[in-house]
């Protein structure tokens, strides 16, 4: 059997990792500025991450959710304290497709409605609901588009009061720094005026925090910078460091319901154990405080050295993008075969950085110095 040919490759084998570096097979070292697509969070390999891992996987790997887990207690008091959501409800689940997936039925079972608007070039997954608010034609096939979703321009407060004004909107989801969609982000204003026409409404704000939270916008929640308090928020990708977890954040007003949702990997003791493990190192190591500070000095670097080809860099903390005049395709394939350095992308002609929340000021000038030498 072959393996469904799904992604274009480069051809390496990463071996191993160690904070914000990996090296294939061969030995040669990378500079790691993708993070595994925004997954790990505190640095490949950190050795409390490894020993929480495999001390509880020595003890119990998985049990179903028919049994009480202390681990899953234990995360979400930890969780609740770190992000400032200590009054929330936590459900755990795999994915980050299953978290939107989860957060739009409860909504939907909280108001009765059907309708969803979504933000044009969001990315909220690949699964059903999911995929019909992920704005890419591409990717949404004929069993998913159901007309259940609206698409909407990023910070256009009167196209969505418009929308709202109908009455008949069930809930709005929005990613409040896009990722896939070029790293472009929700003014405060605009988020508050969604905030006050959900009040008006009775309509559910989910926020997609799936790749700009867990502290990649130098806050724990990127919509923390708008002081605002969405009804769901979503997350998924640093949450466990590459062990894969997803979980919704549930605001009192919604009552659980036996049998309304479900999941039968989700919350396992694994997964709990990473994600304990990654709230431990976020807080001791002051990982937030770092990608605020890091991505602050990196963006104003690659902003003052007026890079050719670089039309505009923006961002917030370690979530950054750099569009440039020419498709990327190039200058990434270069990065990585010439210069070791990984990176991510977003359309056709931005680079996006998603490097882990460890990452250095000094990994930070060898980036520049390897960028300059692709441009």
């Amino acid at each position: 059997m072959k393996l469904f040919d799904v992604y274009p490759l480069f051809d390496i084998t990463i071996d191993h990792g160690k904070g914000c570096k990996v090296w294939d097979e061969d030995g040669q070292e990378y500079l790691d500025l993708y993070g595994g697509h925004a997954v790990i969070s505190v640095g490949h390999c950190h050795p409390h991450y490894v020993a929480c891992m495999t001390q509880q996987l020595n003890k119990l790997g998985f049990y179903s959710n028919s049994v009480i887990n202390p681990l899953q207690k234990q995360l979400a008091e930890c969780l609740g304290k770190i992000c400032g959501y200590d009054d929330y409800q936590l459900f755990l689940i795999n994915s980050g497709a299953e978290a939107n997936e989860n957060a739009m039925k409860l909504a939907s079972f909280y108001n009765g409605r059907t309708r969803v608007l979504s933000m044009e070039k969001a990315f909220h997954g690949r699964t059903s609901l999911a995929v019909e608010a992920t704005a890419n034609p591409k990717i949404i096939s004929p069993i998913n588009a159901n007309g259940h979703v609206t698409y909407l321009p990023i910070n256009d407060l009167d196209a969505w009061k418009k929308e709202m004004e109908k009455g008949d909107v069930c809930a709005i989801i929005l990613e409040c720094i896009q990722g896939v969609g070029g790293i472009r982000i929700v003014t405060s204003e605009f988020l508050q005026g969604l905030r006050e026409l959900c009040d008006k409404y009775d309509t559910i704000m989910i926020c997609d925090e799936i790749q700009c939270g867990y502290g990649r916008s130098g806050k724990f929640f990127a919509h923390q910078y708008s002081d605002v308090k969405p009804d769901l928020i979503t997350v998924a990708k640093g949450i466990a460091n590459g062990f894969p977890m997803a979980a919704v954040l549930i605001s009192p007003k919604f009552k659980p319901i036996y049998g309304q949702l479900g999941t039968t990997f989700g919350g396992n003791h694994l997964a709990c154990a990473g994600a304990i493990a990654v709230l431990d190192i976020i807080e001791k190591e002051h990982l937030i405080e770092n990608a605020a500070e890091v991505g602050s000095y990196l963006m104003n670097r690659l902003k003052n050295e007026k890079l050719p080809h670089v039309t505009e860099v923006r961002g917030l903390g370690l979530m950054i993008g750099i569009e440039l005049d020419v498709p990327y395709k190039e200058i990434r394939t270069k990065l990585v075969k010439e210069q070791h350095c990984f990176t991510g992308c977003s359309g056709t002609n931005v680079l996006r950085l998603l490097p882990p929340l460890c990452l250095t000021k000094a990994e930070a000038d060898d980036f520049i110095e390897r960028l300059k030498k692709v441009l």
